[in-house]
């Protein structure tokens, strides 16, 4: 029949339900052919092809990842707006076959693509799949085509959005579900993301509190602490995690709640109660990658650089994310030798790779290349990224990284005012006072140099295996702290 049909529409709602690809949870085969060894390029495009969704999952949008129970089965925690009947037995994958199933024998179950939407997100982010979010869609506007308006496919729409980085469409989204529900949860949660990421935190504040009256519970908590930390609210944000920490009951939600609080105390140098949180996080799921990333950074700021590497190696093996990626690289520029001075060189070039599959994958990697190739990369590229992504939302971040890009390219007069802006807000992070440090001790403000570089090291000392090295140096070329 002719495209458009009935008929094609039907059989693009079979594909949308049928079980998973091959390999997904089925017994290995012995039968196979011996497979030929994987080249060290193919194993980058496989695994860069999962750090694609894998980053996507690292924003705000992201409740919590999944987890792995002791017999390998990946579960998922309470993340916002997922059916009870989707966690009921505990496997993700396994719910998502009960829901392709139920919805063969009942295709007009707007309820069940709603919920098979949000499965499919989630696992895009639990097994790094981003070919699940075409899927995701697709269920979503079934949902809704068959109930507009449902307040549960557009809360999912927004999540959608907000997993690709369109964080407009996400906010527009959130919007249009809370105009139905006023208290769906995974809309409340999302448009306080949105809000965050397009750099309107007034507005994100009012949304967090009105959040926190509607729906009080672990996704609205762990943003609303967000929220205040941005504002310089450290007290507050630390309050409220540990008050959300104890409330946590899933692994899932310990181990995304205690990385929080492991990564508020690493950013305020508190390094011992940082690695306690990081491993509270890693009994309650021994492969949480945020965590064993944050305890690599706290190892290593910690002066356990061993540990630190052999942290951060296995992290980039599991996912070859760039903010890993040159964190490795510079405990390795920072151990000195020839060879790793070659390893770090080799880690930096692994950047490029992941922002070239990033992109041929839709996930927007601006900020990610700025920050990199900065540092470690192509300058003018990172000027053309930071001023992109500058155009897309003003941030603290995308001030920092648009300053710092600027000072690399010997444009530092123009970078000051973001670096001004980038700590405006009261957000405490010791690379961006190291930014606007280093920005201002290159346009003659000597005095204000000092105390930008003394409050990132009095901060977080160890926030940088290079960079704090040389904020230590330029710090006592001026004269030391004052």
């Amino acid at each position: 029949m002719a495209p458009g049909t009935n008929e094609d529409a039907q059989e693009k709602d079979r594909a949308d339900v049928t079980p998973p690809p091959e390999g997904e949870d089925r017994p290995d085969r012995t039968d196979r052919p011996k497979e030929r060894p994987e080249s060290p390029r193919a194993r980058m495009l496989r695994l860069g092809a999962c750090a694609v969704a894998i980053a996507v999952a690292m924003t705000a949008g992201a409740v919590v990842l999944g987890n792995k129970d002791d017999n390998g089965v990946r579960t998922v925690a309470s993340a916002p707006g997922v059916a009870p009947e989707l966690l009921a037995t505990g496997s993700l994958a396994s719910s998502i076959s009960a829901l392709q199933t139920h919805l063969k024998a009942q295709p007009k179950d707007y309820g069940g693509w709603s919920t098979l939407g949000v499965a499919y997100i989630e696992q895009a982010r639990t097994n790094g799949d981003p070919s699940r979010y075409p899927q995701a869609e697709r269920a979503l506007e079934r949902s809704l085509k068959l109930k507009p308006d449902n307040d549960p496919a557009l809360a999912g729409r927004s999540a959608l959005a907000a997993a690709r980085h369109d964080f407009p469409a996400a906010l527009r989204y959130a919007d249009k579900a809370l105009d139905e529900n006023a208290y769906n949860e995974r809309a409340l949660s999302t448009r306080i993301d949105a809000l965050v990421e397009l750099g309107r935190y007034k507005e994100a504040s009012k949304a967090a509190d009105q959040a926190d009256e509607r729906r009080p519970g672990i996704p609205v908590f762990t943003r609303y602490a967000y929220v205040r930390e941005l504002r310089g609210d450290v007290t507050t944000t630390r309050r409220v995690l540990k008050q959300a920490l104890s409330s946590a009951s899933a692994p899932g939600d310990i181990a995304y709640v205690a990385t929080a609080l492991g990564q508020l105390s690493w950013r305020e140098g508190e390094y011992k109660a940082a690695l306690t949180y990081y491993e509270q996080a890693l009994r309650a799921d021994k492969v949480y990658l945020p965590a064993l990333e944050g305890r690599a950074r706290a190892q290593a700021a910690n002066g356990d650089g061993k540990a630190a590497i052999a942290g951060m190696e296995d992290v980039v093996a599991r996912f070859p994310l760039p903010g890993p990626l040159v964190v490795l690289g510079e405990l390795y520029e920072a151990r000195g030798g020839e060879e790793d001075k070659a390893k770090a060189r080799a880690q930096y070039a692994l950047v490029n790779a992941w922002t070239a599959l990033a992109r041929a994958n839709g996930v927007n990697a601006d900020l990610d290349t700025a920050l990199a190739a900065a540092d470690h990369g192509d300058r003018k590229a990172a000027l053309r990224a930071a001023r992109a992504e500058w155009e897309r939302r003003e941030t603290v971040h995308t001030a920092d990284a648009l300053a710092w890009a600027l000072h690399v390219n010997g444009r530092d007069e123009e970078a000051l005012p973001y670096a001004r802006r980038a700590t405006a807000t009261g957000y405490r992070d010791a690379t961006f006072l190291y930014h606007r440090g280093m920005i201002e001790q290159a346009t003659g403000n000597k005095k204000e140099a000092r105390s930008s570089l003394s409050a990132a090291l009095k901060l977080n000392p160890g926030f940088s295996p290079v960079g704090a090295k040389l904020a230590k140096k330029t710090l006592t070329a001026l004269g030391g702290a004052k």
